[in-house]
């Protein structure tokens, strides 16, 4: 694995840091019809719900062979409270979205959400995530194959309203080929890819001289600052209504055993987010008219195998989803509620944008609370 310098991507991630968060939002008064008119739908590839719901694991916080020092990211994340420590590593979650939002999948709460297809790794969740389906037997590894599968992007993005209003970004060079971007017609930044075209902003020609001068330690995947600032351009220049950002160095960095760098990501991600979040509800015509969606791919092992997930990992089916947004009332972290899946998302996204998302297969129902509607009975 090359080796990278931790100074430049610290003075990287310096010059090119998010704006702040505005948490407090006020929220337009019900009507017959959803206030939503922008989704943002992010995933953070195999963020552990433990984490998510507890923060920083102490075994593993003290473990040498995954911490390079213990006792400094002790100080950082560790606490003897679970509260205490899942909001030192996410604070937007737990300061934002747990207040004003919904939280899912705490297992230890009654909390259910989980994976349908039987791969349990990253491609065949995105598949999962975007087309509302598991397909197990054509999407049965991470290979570079065009997605045979319509996406809800590639479904919104047909929509004479929403044409040419819908990008994905990601760290992940196999995006481009989940979303089928030839086909589809949703453009995707990801991988290494620069910005492109003749409008290209004065942050962007800097983010693509800066990409190709900051190694990244994988071959495949690029440090997530790149793709959250792509994806945070386009968003001032273009205004789409369904943006996608698929963030993917916690599952990197815990594929290397490195528990200390998997928190930071973490950290750093909802450091993203929240700049995300506060820029929308800052700006017309996003301000009280944007929901917030954020999931993951996959889930991973316990103990030992924190590093590990796919079909003979126990837990890795285990996922986790917020949501934030006008339509979703503010029911923060949801406990004795579920199952929910995870081919319930894509269905979601749609519902929000006011469309009866359908495909050649059939696809999970909507999440009724994201739209302020009562669970379904059997759901508690």
């Amino acid at each position: 694995m090359r080796r990278f310098s931790p100074f430049l991507l610290t003075f990287a991630l310096a010059i090119i840091a998010a704006p702040g968060v505005r948490a407090n939002v006020p929220r337009p008064a019900p009507t017959d019809t959803l206030a939503t008119r922008y989704v943002f739908l992010i995933t953070l590839d195999g963020l552990r719900w433990q984490e998510l719901f507890s923060g920083a694991d102490p075994a593993l916080l003290h473990d040498e062979r995954f911490v390079e020092d213990p006792d400094a990211l002790a100080e950082r994340f560790g606490a003897d409270d679970p509260k205490a420590r899942r909001e030192a590593l996410l604070p937007f979650f737990w300061s934002v979205v747990a207040r004003e939002g919904q939280l899912y999948g705490n297992r230890r709460l009654g909390s259910v959400v989980e994976v349908t297809n039987g791969h349990r790794f990253s491609y065949p969740g995105y598949n999962e995530i975007l087309t509302g389906f598991a397909d197990d037997a054509r999407i049965d590894s991470n290979d570079k194959v065009p997605n045979p599968n319509v996406t809800v992007l590639e479904y919104v993005n047909r929509q004479p309203d929403f044409a040419g209003r819908v990008a994905a970004f990601g760290s992940w060079d196999v995006f481009p080929y989940i979303v089928n971007e030839r086909r589809s017609g949703v453009p995707v930044n990801a991988g290494f890819r620069p910005a492109t075209g003749d409008d290209l902003t004065e942050r962007e020609r800097f983010l693509n001289e800066l990409q190709r001068e900051v190694p990244s330690p994988w071959r495949t995947v690029r440090f997530d600052a790149f793709t959250h600032h792509y994806a945070f351009e386009y968003l001032k220049k273009r205004h789409p209504r369904l943006l996608y950002i698929a963030y993917g160095e916690t599952d990197d960095f815990a594929h290397d055993g490195k528990y200390d760098a998997y928190l930071e990501a973490a950290h750093r991600t909802d450091a993203f987010i929240a700049g995300l979040w506060g820029w929308a509800q800052a700006h017309e015509p996003y301000r009280g008219r944007t929901t917030l969606i954020v999931t993951t791919d996959h889930g991973r092992g316990d103990g030992e195998a924190w590093t590990s997930h796919g079909s003979d990992v126990a837990g890795a089916e285990h996922i986790w989803l917020a949501v934030l947004g006008p339509d979703a009332p503010p029911r923060g972290e949801v406990a004795g509620e579920g199952p929910y899946f995870q081919h319930q998302v894509a269905a979601t996204v749609a519902a929000l944008l006011g469309l009866a998302y359908t495909n050649a297969r059939p696809v999970g129902p909507p999440l009724a609370p994201a739209l302020g509607r009562v669970p379904a009975a059997g759901m508690h």
